[in-house]
């Protein structure tokens, strides 16, 4: 198992930052995505939901 970090070269400057393992490849951006909705994800299953008023 390797990780490798490329940039991208299609005949564009600034095309992007790609993360490589394997035969899988993603953008930084795409990755920093990724990574937020499942901390979000998490955050969401853990914290309580607030309580609203209570019965008697």
């Amino acid at each position: 198992m390797m990780l490798g970090i490329h940039q991208a070269d299609a005949g564009m400057p600034d095309t992007g930052i790609y993360f490589q393992w394997g035969d899988f490849l993603i953008q930084f951006g795409n990755l920093v995505v990724i990574a937020t909705m499942v901390v979000l994800f998490i955050l969401a299953l853990v914290i309580p939901f607030p309580h609203g008023r209570k019965r008697k």
